[in-house]
């Protein structure tokens, strides 16, 4: 990304902060819609004035690796980019086995004792018998990332988690209100209240990515309604891969598509006017059906923000487009329909 003068990055820094104000961003949506690679571009988006930002997986799919052509992210904290005012983003995949390692290393001091229990297979029994637990363990950590401090100020200008996809996220993002729930003392107890405090605070917003389609359409209302109704702050929707019209006129004649073919010294005969002339009305009815769907994502009452699609695909040139298009485009903005 472009660096400017201080006063420009002032500036930025204070669009920021009014377009995507929580300090814990989670990016979910159906699978398909491409949630990963908005999730890095917001991490991309969001750092600046020499901030670092850091984005995190919990499935371990490795995407955040392969959309930043690095070797795959162990655990722990890696610098992945680096933007032209010495800014950067560094990336985290979580993993559960290892995030129990160093739960019981800070709550229960097992050290290599605790360790030890690798070689017993004691974690892959307890995160069998108590699968909540797993998630457990991945939100605690993305908790713990984004309240860390060092020097008295925060380590992370924000925290970009890549969530499971919208068909799982509320009872990924509710476990740990359940575990406080049933646990009655003790660090599970204390972990789990502090991670839902988190997660129903200002601090939190829960970003949906969808595609102009049916079904990501209605998975987004109905993750929004279900993460409405647990009481976890909904950001932006974000509709990902978005076209400008190629066609405004409401209807298409044959003779003014011969008139442009000739204009334009192309075959202008009556199989090719007839077969442009049907994926021209193709087209006109798919704008409207993306037209509905528009209108009905913007009836779910939040800040819907649009991503063009990437004509050379997902690169970090492409990233770096993203980034920029979030970055200028906050709750309130002009879409790109």
């Amino acid at each position: 990304m472009r660096s400017g003068r201080s006063d420009d990055s002032a500036a930025a820094i204070s669009l920021r902060n009014r377009s995507w104000p929580a300090r814990l961003h989670v990016v979910t949506g159906k699978g398909g819609t491409g949630k990963t690679t908005v999730a890095a571009a917001l991490a991309l988006a969001l750092a600046g004035n020499g901030r670092r930002t850091l984005l995190v997986e919990v499935e371990g799919r490795q995407g955040i690796a392969q959309l930043f052509d690095t070797e795959p992210l162990p655990y722990a904290e890696r610098r992945i980019a680096t933007t032209a005012d010495g800014s950067e983003v560094r990336a985290l995949a979580v993993d559960p086995e290892e995030a129990l390692l160093e739960y019981l290393d800070m709550f229960y001091k097992l050290g290599m004792a605790g360790r030890a229990l690798r070689k017993l297979g004691a974690i892959d029994f307890a995160t069998t018998i108590a699968p909540g637990l797993r998630d457990i363990l991945l939100t605690g950590k993305v908790k713990e990332a984004t309240t860390r401090t060092e020097g008295g100020r925060r380590v992370y200008e924000a925290v970009i988690l890549d969530a499971p996809p919208t068909g799982r996220i509320g009872r990924f993002l509710n476990v740990t209100a359940e575990a406080a729930r049933l646990a009655r003392v003790g660090p599970i107890k204390n972990q789990s209240e502090g991670v839902a405090a988190i997660l129903r605070s200002p601090m939190t917003a829960v970003h949906v990515v969808t595609l102009l389609e049916e079904m990501p359409v209605q998975e987004t209302a109905d993750a929004i309604a279900e993460l409405s109704a647990l009481k976890i702050s909904v950001g932006n929707i974000i509709i990902n891969g978005s076209q400008p019209p190629l066609l405004t006129e409401g209807r298409v004649t044959q003779a003014e598509l011969k008139r442009g073919l000739v204009a334009a010294g192309l075959p202008a005969d009556r199989e090719t006017v007839a077969g442009l002339r049907t994926e021209a009305e193709a087209h006109l009815t798919r704008r409207a059906v993306e037209e509905g769907l528009r209108d009905e994502l913007k009836a779910l009452g939040r800040p819907v923000v649009e991503l063009p699609s990437l004509a050379g695909g997902v690169d970090r040139a492409g990233l770096s487009t993203l980034a920029d298009t979030l970055r200028q485009r906050g709750p309130g903005a002009d879409t790109l329909g």
